[in-house]
């Protein structure tokens, strides 16, 4: 593992080396609760015609360190905000993101790929830094659409989860079985519970509560279809057939706010037998959509999208 610091904080990272074939750099951005540790499986079908970064988020994984150091300065980017965002908003882990590229200085065009909360992160990333991020894909990833009663259920639940670990749950028996078969369609490998339930125990209470809260406002979920609207660059959407978390009539919505949407091959895949964590129900799916999405490059519409009707049916 390789550490940068971003901001003051220490950022852990693995970045593979380029190849004859490498004609873009794909950086992978995990989830609420998770580490770079899950895209392993898809970037070991990617490593050999893309440079793959991986790293983990602020307060998650190896980057859980030193959180209280971290500077409010605002990146020197036209797109910036002149006054910094609340340290765990989106905007804010966008920013982190912003600066680990311009630190590792990549020589090959960036493509940001997403899982759940990691993809709205790199929405905002596309927003906030257009020159350095040429496409974006978005990994169960959707919204927009704010149901209070669902999201109140959403936060509380978030927060018991976060208050209540304790370290002796990683020794209480069935738990990594358990976690094998939460939020997917067929139960996962036990080396992945044990994973989940250490990067569980493992993350920052205040990143893992603030980003929670942060990013589940009513004003920040209805801000993110406008990120959406405004991105030049080519955006596609994965969901999983299955997925429970985030159904595929949301990831449809917050997609068709991009202007792919209305071309002829459209910008949102389904993965069948998939659940919320494609990257481990089906790796090789989902890289060979990665894929053929970076090598696709279509042109896109300056003018921003508007949501079709039936976005939601």
């Amino acid at each position: 593992m390789t550490y940068v610091n971003v901001f003051g904080v220490p950022h852990a990272y693995r970045l593979t080396p380029q190849t004859k074939a490498t004609s873009a750099t794909l950086v992978f951005v995990h989830g609420w609760l998770l580490s770079q540790s899950y895209w392993q499986p898809v970037i070991d079908h990617l490593a050999a015609d893309f440079q793959c970064m991986s790293y983990d988020l602020r307060g998650f994984g190896g980057s859980n360190q030193a959180l209280e150091s971290r500077s409010h300065q605002s990146l020197k980017s036209p797109q910036s905000a002149a006054a910094s965002p609340h340290p765990y908003s989106l905007e804010a882990y966008a920013e982190d993101l912003g600066e680990l590229l311009e630190g590792l200085d990549l020589s090959t065009p960036v493509w940001l790929v997403g899982h759940s909360l990691g993809g709205s992160i790199a929405l905002w990333a596309a927003k906030l830094f257009p020159q350095q991020i040429q496409g974006v894909i978005c990994v169960n990833a959707g919204g927009g659409v704010y149901l209070p009663d669902e999201f109140t259920r959403f936060r509380q639940a978030g927060e018991h989860i976060v208050r209540w670990r304790v370290p002796w749950l990683h020794h209480l028996p069935g738990i990594n079985w358990a976690f094998t078969r939460m939020m997917v369609h067929k139960q996962l490998a036990l080396t992945w519970g044990q994973q989940r339930v250490t990067d569980l125990l493992t993350a920052d209470a205040g990143a893992a509560k603030g980003v929670l809260l942060e990013s589940t406002t009513e004003s920040e979920v209805h801000r993110l279809p406008q990120v959406v609207a405004h991105l030049q660059q080519p955006t596609y959407f994965l969901a999983g057939a299955e997925d429970t978390i985030m159904e595929t009539k949301y990831v449809k919505h917050l997609a068709s706010f991009h202007p792919l949407f209305k071309s002829l091959e459209g910008n949102v895949q389904i993965l069948p037998d998939c659940g919320h964590m494609a990257m481990l129900e089906q790796p090789l799916a989902l890289a060979n959509h990665i894929q053929a999405f970076v090598t696709a490059m279509p042109p896109l519409s300056k003018s921003p999208a508007q949501m079709p009707d039936s976005a939601l049916k």
